[in-house]
């Protein structure tokens, strides 16, 4: 059980914190497009920022919402 807690604390991060995590990911990302593309890769371009955003706080909130599922079915007495 305690598994499971740590499990969501770690989807609410993400969710607080997915402006910040989205930034530092896209940073990368664009900077390995570049460099892809200077070796002569087509590579798809990188998303936008709101974009990054977006998926990041999804992320979390699914993390979110299935632990918190799942904790309820274990307190039910139902585990899977």
């Amino acid at each position: 059980m305690p598994f499971e807690f740590a499990k969501l604390i770690f989807g609410l991060t993400i969710m607080f914190f997915h402006r910040p995590i989205a930034d530092y990911i896209l940073e990368h990302e664009r900077s390995l497009v570049v460099l892809f593309r200077q070796r002569g890769l087509p590579v798809p371009p990188a998303p936008t920022t709101e974009t990054a955003r977006n998926i990041y706080f999804l992320i979390g909130t699914f993390v979110v919402v299935f632990e918190m599922g799942r904790i309820w079915l274990m307190l039910r007495g139902n585990i899977f």
